[in-house]
């Protein structure tokens, strides 16, 4: 993250982290899907509510990162600055992760009463809306909604809520068009002042909250990538166990396989999972965008 006048530019690596760790490897071109996925869905979403991404073209980047555009390109986004809400927004369709161990333990995800009896990787009655901490260091902790409302006030969190849901339904609707399930996603969001009338920005209705000093809600960070959300191609789909996935899950199944203790030091992946890792990554990215990658 670098600053750029009154903007910022995100240049995403090809790093890939798992269990609160960066690995030894990277995974080629990861850092091109997360960005160029993200910016597809920036687009696709501008009509429900306002995004931070500014360009993702190098080429016309403020100097001095105009100059570096042979490394940037492709992987970086110029975006508005914001302050981010301190609480992560996710939304859950499918019983997996951290919300499948806590149902197992309680019935419950995040405060969340669900049905007895659901299985490993079944559908829910209907999404939910889980928000976690942001955590300094370490893994983020799940909470529950009237949590988040304690931390950042109810009326916001209710608005989050909204946006979170419908941004999933739309995700979800869309990548089964595409034989893609979204199990869950997380969700990030900033805070901004309103850009002038005329300028354009596209501020959705109601995206003024009180409590807010009427600053307005804005999309950040990633959306709907596979570091973000769990992706599972809908022909393999069988509840009752974990799925196969586009995403990096793939990755942690290897680390459990090795019986790595999830202490330093890190391993390296070998060539055959970061290759496979890779390939995923790009499937997933053309499968959802029908674009190729620049």
């Amino acid at each position: 993250m670098y600053e750029l006048g009154d903007d910022l530019l995100m240049v995403t690596t090809d790093r890939i982290s798992a269990f609160d760790y960066v690995l030894g490897s990277g995974i080629p071109d990861k850092g091109k899907v997360l960005t160029q996925l993200s910016a597809f869905w920036f687009e696709r979403l501008s009509d429900l509510v306002p995004h931070h991404l500014l360009s993702t073209d190098a080429d016309t980047f403020p100097e001095p990162a105009r100059s570096h555009a042979s490394v940037l390109l492709g992987r970086t986004m110029l975006v508005r600055r914001t302050e981010p809400v301190p609480i992560e927004c996710v939304a859950r369709g499918y019983l997996s992760g951290s919300g499948w161990k806590e149902y197992q333990q309680s019935g419950r995800v995040c405060g969340v009463d669900l049905p007895r009896g659901l299985r490993e990787s079944d559908r829910l009655p209907e999404p939910i809306f889980t928000p976690a901490t942001k955590a300094e260091s370490g893994h983020d902790v799940n909470i529950s909604e009237e949590e988040a409302g304690a931390a950042v006030g109810p009326e916001l969190v209710a608005r989050l809520k909204a946006l979170t849901l419908e941004i999933y339904r739309r995700g979800v609707e869309h990548a089964a068009s595409k034989g893609i399930i979204i199990a869950d996603t997380k969700l990030e969001f900033g805070l901004a002042s309103p850009p002038p009338a005329g300028t354009g920005g596209g501020r959705a209705p109601g995206a003024k909250t009180p409590g807010t000093e009427a600053r307005e809600i804005v999309l950040i960070d990633e959306v709907l990538t596979p570091d973000s959300s769990r992706f599972w191609p809908s022909d393999q789909y069988q509840p009752g166990q974990g799925q196969p996935s586009f995403d990096k899950q793939f990755v942690r199944d290897y680390l459990e396989a090795i019986a790595w203790n999830k202490k330093p030091p890190v391993p390296s992946l070998p060539d055959e999972v970061v290759q496979r890792t890779r390939e995923k990554y790009i499937e997933a990215f053309r499968l959802l965008s029908g674009r190729d990658l620049q």
